[in-house]
């Protein structure tokens, strides 16, 4: 089969020469003025590949990952540099994490609601370790309607400093306890290199905030929202992330302690895939967001946030896909399966259509995603190469052969050629909707398995600095003792590249020594190159 030839992301354009087109003139005066805090931002730019399929992920790992981002109509850039469109097939993932992740957010207590976007720079500066953290990525609006703001506002990086804003407006007695939302919102952080999906200018994201009594009940809250995470990557995105806690060099701005989800890429580095920060009082201490407790005493709050990305729709890509393309796991593809009609005589044509058009039905009626594709401007061969390179894990097969003996012909996605094909497998109802569904559980739990074994195999475990950079030189996570300080942490990062990924919940027992500095270790580090 010939190599699949599709238009290639398009080339960035700059804003100056936008602008025309963007901001039509004589409507200067409503256009918010947005000025960075950081130096202009790069973007990665797909090569061309009109004239080619896919690049190969063993020849060249990103521009493999942007051509399928072309090629399986995910994204696009966007006018602004950093910026991305993200299309219907790609914006249909992120609405199957929403959908999964809205029923667990709200079976565990949060309710749905809204911040404005727009935030007034004093918030930021309010808690220090959060201004000096995010100062850097900044997007500042100065000028509204015409005229110069009284105070500048942030395009919205994160939300933890307007929800306790209001959080103070809100709560008041311990009867006001605990407070659990979440909203559905983009936002905006300056960044110096961007990525599609992985790292944008402006990216789609989940933010739960919530506040509480006790220490206790926000700790158990940061712990059960990582645990959501965690099981939303093995369960529906087949990723085997490794969750953890964050070194203190790596805890987000103004937090006590956070805790994340660690995915292997398919280049075998790290992708921080989400977080769940415990806030501590940091925030509730900076805005004065207080309780009178059962005794009548002001107390201040003890808070949460923690969120999910669209930067995951990027770890789903690069964890599964291959040289055919994107390979997207059953339980978050928008199609599960796609139907390819074969005809070749005039005559056969409505015969094939009907039983294709009669087993689509029939799959539809059992809540599975099916697509017909019945267009007859491509050869069933580019179909083929098509719907493989867009990930859809199951292609249904039906010529005239097929409608004569009532059965159709499947192919698996994640089994390349000949050995994922079945011939006659039946239409009946009660033969072929089983069989779909069990098939859709193996690609489910065959990309689990496949993403466990290539993590597992490219893990080493360490014993001294040396053994480290040997492993992180070599591409693999390195795992280790470790009770280095800040200073000896960033130094493995100068040296290597590398940084702690987490200190992971599972940890092996016995007596450690620390890689870098020979003392008792109670716990072990990952250490790895990351997105």
């Amino acid at each position: 089969m010939g190599a699949l030839r599709l238009p290639c992301l398009t080339s960035i354009v700059s804003v100056s020469s936008a602008r025309s087109s963007l901001f039509p003139r004589g409507r200067s005066s409503h256009l918010l003025n947005v000025r960075k805090l950081s130096s202009t931002a790069k973007v990665e730019v797909a090569p061309a590949v009109q004239e080619q399929g896919i690049t190969p992920r063993s020849q060249d790992f990103n521009a493999w990952y942007l051509d399928v981002i072309s090629m399986a109509e995910l994204a696009d850039y966007g006018p602004v540099r950093g910026t991305m469109v993200i299309r219907p097939y790609g914006y249909a993932i992120w609405e199957a994490i929403q959908d999964y992740l809205n029923i667990k957010f709200k079976e565990s207590g949060h309710s749905n609601m809204y911040f404005p976007q727009f935030i007034p720079y004093s918030f930021i500066e309010k808690e220090a370790s959060h201004v000096e953290g995010f100062s850097p990525e900044l997007a500042l609006v100065t000028v509204g309607g015409g005229k110069e703001l009284e105070e500048k506002l942030v395009v919205r990086p994160t939300s933890e400093t307007i929800v306790n804003h209001m959080f103070t407006q809100w709560i008041h007695s311990y009867r006001d306890l605990p407070l659990m939302i979440n909203q559905w919102v983009n936002v905006t952080r300056w960044e110096m290199r961007t990525k599609p999906f992985i790292r944008t200018l402006e990216f789609l994201w989940q933010e739960g905030h919530t506040a509480h009594a006790t220490p206790e009940e926000a700790e158990r809250e940061a712990m059960q929202m990582i645990d959501v995470y965690t099981k939303f990557a093995y369960e529906q995105a087949a990723i085997p992330v490794i969750p953890g806690r964050k070194s203190r060099v790596e805890t987000f701005a103004g937090a006590d302690r956070t805790y994340t989800i660690e995915a292997m890429m398919g280049d075998r580095k790290a992708l921080q895939a989400g977080t769940s920060h415990n806030l501590g009082q940091n925030f509730s201490r900076a805005f004065g967001t207080q309780f009178a407790d059962e005794n009548g005493q002001r107390q201040h709050v003890w808070q949460t946030s923690w969120a999910i990305s669209t930067r995951f729709v990027g770890g789903i890509i690069m964890t599964h896909g291959d040289d055919a393309g994107l390979m997207l796991p059953p339980r978050l593809a928008s199609i599960q399966v796609v139907i390819v009609p074969i005809w070749k005589k005039a005559n056969e044509k409505d015969e094939v259509l009907d039983d294709a058009l009669s087993v689509k039905d029939v799959l539809h009626s059992a809540g599975i995603k099916v697509k017909l594709d019945d267009s007859d401007q491509r050869t069933p061969g580019w179909k083929f190469n098509f719907w493989e390179m867009k990930g859809v894990p199951l292609r249904i097969e039906i010529g005239p052969r097929d409608v004569s003996s009532k059965s159709v012909v499947i192919s698996r996605r994640d089994i390349p050629g000949k050995p994922g094909k079945v011939f006659g497998i039946s239409m009946e109802s009660s033969v072929l909707v089983p069989y779909v569904k069990e098939k859709l559980d193996e690609i489910q739990s065959s990309l689990l398995d496949k993403a466990i074994a290539f993590r597992d195999s490219n893990i080493v475990d360490v014993s001294s600095y040396d053994e480290l950079k040997e492993a992180i030189s070599q591409g693999k996570w390195a795992r280790g003792p470790w009770v280095g300080s800040d200073e000896d942490e960033l130094k493995v990062k100068e040296e290597t590249g590398a940084t702690i990924r987490c200190f992971p919940f599972d940890q092996p027992q016995g007596p450690k020594t620390c890689l870098m500095t020979g003392s008792p270790a109670e716990e072990v580090a990952i250490f790895a190159k990351s997105y």
